[in-house]
């Protein structure tokens, strides 16, 4: 379990955030609370439900809600045990990864991913939603491309957002998987993402966070489109 230093505190809300990386694909499966109720969220499940469950337990918060960034088995896996094991809904991604989510267990099995299931979420999201824990909301933007139901979590108090695998440090979501587009990824970005704000950071899917300035700056496949 890795830590993430991600709290940040405004006039309105503070919140904490731990890492769980999980699956072989060392997927950021992420647990966001709001430090004044404790109340919590669980970003992309993608597998390894017992590590998840003791980095729940260990934080000491109550999830009640689990969000999902995209359809890909990495990132949903857990997603329907999870829900069982803590009684509570799944919301997003966005309908367009509907085929994805009717496909866990042929992905998995890919993959020697046995306990997978396929799953319809709770809720499924699209530009404009809002979504909330706590006294935390962020807003939802579709953000197509990577996969066609790719969806990104922002939070404009604190300044953060969680964009799954559209955007990572130095890099974007591969576009080589079927209902990938790199030239939709690239607008999503462009058009979604920067005009959040260089001063926005941001966990991503896989590997270490950055900030939207930090990528405009030194992100080739985003530079390049300057």
């Amino acid at each position: 379990m890795t830590e993430q230093n991600n709290t940040q505190e405004s006039s309105q809300a503070k919140a904490g955030a731990i890492i769980v990386p999980v699956t072989l694909f060392e997927q950021n499966c992420t647990i966001i609370w709001d430090e004044l109720s404790k109340k919590a969220v669980v970003i992309d499940p993608g597998g390894d439900v017992p590590k998840i469950l003791e980095a729940i337990k260990q934080t000491g918060v109550t999830v009640e809600k689990i969000w999902l960034t995209h359809g890909h088995i990495d990132h949903v896996g857990g997603a329907a045990e999870l829900r069982d094991a803590l009684s509570v809904p799944i919301e997003g991604p966005h309908v367009a990864d509907k085929y994805l989510l009717d496909n866990v267990v042929e992905s998995g099995a890919r993959f020697g991913m046995k306990e997978v299931r396929n799953f319809e979420p709770d809720r499924w999201l699209d530009e404009g939603d809002a979504v909330s824990i706590g006294g935390l909301t962020f807003d939802v933007f579709h953000c197509p491309g990577h996969s066609p139901g790719s969806v990104v979590f922002f939070n404009k108090d604190l300044r953060f957002a969680h964009v799954g695998d559209v955007l990572f440090a130095g890099s974007v979501g591969r576009t080589d998987l079927p209902g990938g587009n790199h030239a939709t990824l690239i607008n999503s970005i462009m058009t979604k993402l920067l005009p959040l704000g260089d001063d926005v950071g941001f966990i991503c899917g896989h590997g270490a966070g950055s900030s939207i300035g930090q990528e405009r700056m030194t992100n080739p496949f985003i530079t390049g489109e300057m």
